[in-house]
């Protein structure tokens, strides 16, 4: 029968959990007691960390309670989070035995092909996906392509064979995903071959040419790009989730300003006036941003705080910290106003009106009528501006402050935590994160961070894996734990498997930091001039990240 686990105990209690008692129920049949104690101790395995151990027991359960689909599927997810592909085939086999074949398993599927280089029978897979009644199929054949394979290259050539094959569903969205996966697999000319096809099969629709202006800006070609955008229609008879498309593509291109006008070309409401503001302001465009703070001043007689929190935000990118101080303070009330409390702060900092800064900061801290969230914000503020004005004395006092207000906070401990990694003293960074592990043990930007932390700073490798490990478990697709396993397997001296889960990361996700461990790992695999590709898309993106900056002193790049 089905096993579910909406709970977990300690080894030493199943013993005791499989125990006739008098007067209560017979225990379960051995078989049975057997499958839930493999499955329970399975559950606490992944729990700790330990994917291998994991992986054993939830085969021996499955295979003790053969026929259970459950347990088959739950073991196949959990070994494809490991390397060990026997122990995938295994389940996999358990898994088709007991269910008929369904999207998530035609996945498992292509995916071990794919890692096992099987590339033809990959193909085939992701065809029967793409062709899949279930009209999600084609997604799980993507999820398949970006996750499965070690290589890249292995994996953009399966996909130009399943475009090439007519399995691809004649889908808009399924062709665009197709195009962006194709860039993310690096590969320019699989990228031009479907953003061809796209053109070809919908001639007329936007969002095709802004596939083909991403694709490319990748390859470097930013006037194209540019001149790709400008065949767009206006932007005034564009729904507004286009317009967001458009001017985030200027504003990857560097055109900021561009993005902004983008943004102005259509129904105005205070979320597209906070873009074109924040947008105007990264762009420096000082007169585009004062023009539109005269636009919203014209509905300023209203007293709606949203907007008057707008005007100060608008007014304080101007550096008209004055006015934005009498916006800020004219917020009446709501939400709005404790936000505007938290940048008055900042606009008094700003000005050098350092005494005034704290004392508004210490009165919202102590302001027994605003939320709990709002005063925990006020200290982490307090601590960045102590920070930022070289007070590590007084940055350390606000967290002090801040924790003995609400002890155990994790959004408090977090921030100290990181504190005290900027400031090399990791045992105390580590206790810190294990604080906030002892309430929620599965607070995965803690498991995240601690783990990345011992990866990084220390030799307790294996420890390090094991939390991660509980990270990926909990979310699988996110493209920094993915970066810190793939840190953490080079540490470990796997630098191939570190190399693909550094490239995958780097494909999900364009960051500084993702870049420079690639970088490094490529350049001590020899792989030195594509190493300089990503140390350059590194600084480019962020020339002062502290692991870029330690990757280029240890490389000599």
């Amino acid at each position: 029968m089905p096993v579910t686990l909406r709970f977990l105990l300690p080894p030493l209690l199943f013993a005791a959990c499989l125990a006739p008692v008098p007067g209560l129920a017979k225990p379960p049949p051995a078989d049975e007691a057997q499958t839930l104690t493999a499955a329970m101790a399975g559950e606490y395995a992944l729990r700790l960390g330990r994917l291998d151990e994991a992986t054993e027991w939830y085969l021996e359960a499955a295979r003790s309670a053969e026929g259970d689909a459950g347990l088959a599927e739950r073991a196949t997810r959990i070994s494809l989070m490991g390397t060990d592909n026997a122990r995938v085939a295994e389940a996999l086999k358990l898994w088709r035995r007991a269910a008929p074949w369904s999207p998530a398993m035609g996945a498992a599927e292509a995916t071990l092909a794919l890692r096992e280089n099987r590339l033809r029978s990959a193909g085939r897979e992701l065809e029967r996906l793409m062709r899949a009644p279930d009209p999600d199929g084609w997604r799980f054949a993507v999820a398949a392509l970006g996750s499965g394979g070690k290589d890249p290259k292995a994996a953009a050539k399966v996909l130009g064979r399943v475009v090439d094959s007519g399995a691809v569903p004649d889908d808009l969205q399924v062709w665009l995903v197709l195009g962006g996966l194709a860039q993310r697999l690096g590969d320019v000319a699989l990228t031009e071959h479907i953003v061809d096809g796209v053109i070809e099969r919908f001639p007329d629709e936007p969002r095709v040419a802004l596939l083909r202006a991403s694709q490319l800006r990748e390859a470097d070609k930013p006037d194209q790009a540019r001149e790709v955008l400008g065949t767009l229609a206006d932007a005034r008879t564009m729904t507004p989730d286009l317009r967001l498309s458009i001017a985030a593509e200027y504003d990857a291109l560097g055109d900021s300003s561009t993005a902004a006008a983008v943004l102005a070309g259509g129904p105005q409401n205070d979320h597209f006036y906070r873009l074109r503001a924040s947008l105007l302001a990264k762009a420096d465009d000082k007169q585009a941003l004062a023009a539109l703070y005269a636009e919203l001043k014209e509905g300023a007689a209203s007293p709606d705080p949203s907007r008057r929190l707008l005007l100060g935000q608008v007014a304080e990118f101007l550096e008209h910290h004055a006015e934005a101080l009498e916006w800020y303070r004219s917020v009446a009330g709501g939400p709005p106003r404790e936000q505007a409390r938290l940048r008055i702060a900042k606009v008094l900092h700003d000005l050098d009106r350092e005494d005034e800064a704290w004392t508004a900061l210490a009165e919202l801290q102590a302001d027994a009528s605003v939320d709990d969230e709002a005063r925990r914000d006020a200290y982490l503020l307090e601590a960045e501006l102590r920070k930022d004005a070289g007070d590590l004395t007084g940055e350390l006092d606000a967290y002090a402050r801040g924790l003995a207000a609400y002890p155990d906070e994790p959004e408090l401990l977090y921030a100290r935590g990181l504190m005290w990694e900027r400031r090399d003293d990791i045992p105390r960074a580590e206790a810190d994160l294990r604080r906030i592990l002892v309430a929620d043990p599965e607070n995965i930007a803690a498991l995240n961070a601690l783990g990345y932390t011992l990866a990084d700073r220390t030799t307790r490798f294996d420890e390090a894996l094991q939390l991660i490990d509980r990270a990926r478990v909990a979310d699988p697709d996110n493209p920094a734990i993915i970066d810190s396993h793939g840190w953490v397997l080079y540490r470990l001296g796997r630098n191939e498997e570190a190399l693909a889960e550094l490239r995958r990361a780097f494909a999900m996700q364009k960051d500084a930091e993702i870049g420079a461990h690639l970088g490094e790992v490529l350049w001590v695999t020899g792989h030195r001039d594509e190493a300089r590709k990503y140390f350059e898309e590194a600084r480019k993106l962020d020339p002062d990240n502290r692991s870029l900056k330690r990757a280029l002193q240890k490389t000599g790049a």
